[in-house]
């Protein structure tokens, strides 16, 4: 027993001195959802894990979740965090909870207002962002082409409140001598921003927007920085306040990049500590490895493995030398930078290739040909979507939403009411429709609540006028059937956040994406559900009808569809909800509504707003849900009982 201790002890008392006096628990790490906190991350966890033997985790989570998890040390470690960003970071810092180690970014992480290169060589007099207002006429706003835009950082972040301040104090908020002004657009998330960025490079089109290093972007795109006044301390205090009424115009601050751990993290691991705080990149080096991790899709992990493998002159000067030769022999290199297994590929994917040889299975994937495909089709057919994208909110959802904007709040909520006693002539169900529009009202949220509807309103419109015709086409044909149905298996299966890509990148941020993106989503059980209904039709109306001389157009208006409602009502109702929860979804690519506003609370752990916006959302979709079953309902009971009453006429 005494030797098995000794030896016990013996194995264990290297990776205890070189991870900490830890109590057996696993180094947990943030799960940051952008590709430079995933690279680094990575990288620190691939140190922690192989060279100082320490067990690692990965915790998922938004930006201020994983801050708050930090100071209460329920995670030690966030790969990437801009110091004198975040209120929640300031205060545990203030508390003694956490720290901000090491200087991650050599230089520090810059951040501006930004245009295309090519903009300012077709536009030499447009240097700085006084002269924004002279070349409004750019940047127009699809969604409002009397107007330019400006496209915000993602929704909930911190540069999405002093931006709104710059664009407010810069005065371009306010019309110039051609009555143009700049449309704040925020296009929720940092995903959204990118693919439009991307679009307007491959179309070659203006854009004015708000972006940051370190990114791959940068490293892709030649970006031209609009110049603005000298940084001040003072004025960026109050620009960061989302309270503050300050007029004042700053520069921007060039941020430190650090790594935030929790103070626990600092005295139970020691050396990992000092290996983290010496941690640092060039810029052109990190914002290369995040390019090649976006453009070949590799993880994080991946990304990070290979560039280690490729870089050990780097990564020595970090780590312990007893740590560097335990790296080095976990990633098959030699210290002094060349390969120790010859036949290792360094350009591809070590985790992936790895596992497709010990699956066996060949590598079949469509990946880069389906993006090679979309982006082609960006390049040359971009102006095609974009007219079908001006034409879709020029006749369809602007007037739709503008009607609502100029009728009173009182004759809307008048008028759902009278809508649900229509629907199931009960009073107390138009009462509570009534009171539970003026209750979002009071919430404030009207404005969100009028631009959810006229969304909504129209993708489903769009999706009756397509799908009920469908359906009624595959009712009638076997053949056709065969064909759509596999279709509408794919289209009802596949997860929905998968159509907001491909209509993003071919219709920009905004409401069009959302808009077709919702129908695309909306169609398969509306389709359905009208060819079962039809389907369903007894035939031995059919034959009356034909008895009588009824043409097939005949059969269908006075027979199929009066007895298929019920059935088309439900499929109705399942489209109107589908629909409901895909806009709010589609917040995620800059839709307006209230569904951005559960965006923003997420990011920004905003509670009492989540919950406002979210029963917001319950007492729209209750009102929808009933007034439409009771309509489809309804006609199934009125014929019930019109079929009981004559049964009872006949009856001795």
């Amino acid at each position: 027993m005494g030797l098995l201790l000794l030896c016990l002890s013996m194995w264990s008392a290297p990776v205890m001195a070189a991870c900490g006096a830890g109590d057996g628990k696993p180094v947990k790490f943030g799960s940051l959802t952008w590709e430079s906190g995933q690279f680094i991350s990575s990288v620190l966890q691939i140190i922690a894990e192989d060279g100082y033997g320490c067990d690692t985790d990965l915790v998922p989570g938004a930006g201020p979740a994983l801050e708050t998890a930090l100071a209460q040390d329920d995670i030690q470690v966030i790969g990437e965090q801009w110091v004198g960003r975040s209120p929640i970071m300031e205060e545990a810092i203030a508390a003694n909870k956490a720290a901000v180690i090491g200087d991650t970014l050599q230089g520090g992480a810059t951040q501006g207002w930004y245009v295309p290169k090519y903009v300012l060589d077709d536009n030499p007099g447009l240097k700085s962002y006084q002269d924004l207002p002279k070349y409004a006429h750019l940047f127009t706003d699809p969604e409002d082409p009397t107007n330019a835009r400006f496209l915000n950082c993602p929704t909930g972040w911190t540069c999405e409140i002093f931006n709104t301040h710059l664009l407010k104090n810069t005065g371009l908020t306010t019309p110039n001598s051609e009555g143009i002004k700049f449309n704040n657009v925020h296009p929720g998330t940092g995903a959204a921003l990118d693919a439009a960025i991307a679009s307007a490079f491959e179309q070659r089109r203006p854009l004015l927007f708000y972006y940051w290093q370190p990114t791959g972007l940068m490293a892709k795109y030649d970006f031209a920085e609009l110049a603005f006044a000298k940084h001040d301390e003072l004025c960026w205090d109050k620009l960061l306040d989302a309270e503050s009424q300050t007029d004042c115009v700053s520069g921007f601050p060039v941020s430190n990049l650090g790594i935030a751990v929790s103070t626990p993290f600092i005295n139970t691991y020691p050396q990992l500590a000092t290996a983290f705080k010496k941690v640092q990149f060039a810029p052109d080096t990190l914002n290369g490895a995040i390019l090649q991790m976006s453009e070949n899709k590799r993880s994080g992990e991946a990304q990070a493995r290979l560039f280690l493998q490729q870089n050990p002159k780097l990564w020595q000067q970090w780590v312990t030398p007893e740590a560097a030769q335990k790296l080095a022999t976990a990633l098959n290199v030699s210290l002094d930078g060349s390969t120790a297994d010859k036949g290792t590929n360094m350009g591809a994917n070590p985790i992936n290739t790895s596992a497709a040889a010990l699956s066996g299975f060949p590598e079949w994937s469509f990946e880069n040909q389906l993006n090679n495909s979309l982006s082609y089709v960006v390049q040359n057919f971009g102006t095609v979507f974009r007219s079908i994208s001006h034409g879709t909110l020029t006749y369809l959802l602007l007037p739709i939403e503008k009607l609502m904007h100029l009728t009173p709040p009182w004759l809307i909520i008048g008028l759902v009411a009278l809508l649900g006693w229509l629907a199931t002539r009960k009073i107390w169900f138009a009462v509570s429709c009534a009171l539970g529009l003026f209750l979002i009202g009071a919430f404030g949220l009207w404005p969100a609540l009028v631009q959810t509807m006229a969304l909504l309103i129209v993708s489903v419109i769009v999706t009756m006028v397509v799908g009920i015709p469908m359906g009624i086409l595959m009712a009638g044909s076997s053949s056709l059937r065969k064909v759509v149905t596999p279709v509408l298996d794919v289209m009802q299966t596949m997860p929905s956040f998968v159509y907001l890509i491909p209509v993003l990148m071919l219709f920009g941020i905004g409401k069009v994406p959302a808009l077709f993106a919702t129908i695309i989503y909306a169609l398969p059980p509306l389709i359905r559900l009208t060819m079962l209904g039809i389907k369903q039709v007894p035939h031995e109306m059919i034959e009356a009808g034909r008895s009588f001389g009824s043409n097939h157009k005949q059969l269908l208006i006075w027979i199929k569809l009066p007895q298929a409602l019920p059935s088309i009502m439900a499929g109705i109702n399942q489209a109107v909800m589908m629909s409901l929860s895909m806009v709010v979804l589609a917040s995620m690519i800059g839709a307006p509504g209230l569904g951005e506003d559960v965006l923003q609370s997420i990011q920004t752990l905003n509670i009492g707003q989540g919950l406002q916006a979210g029963t917001a959302i319950v007492i729209m979709a209750i009102i929808i849900d009933r007034i439409t079953q009771a309509f489809g309902q309804g006609r199934r009971a009125r014929d019930e009982l019109r079929h009981s009453n004559h049964s009872h006429k006949l009856s001795p």
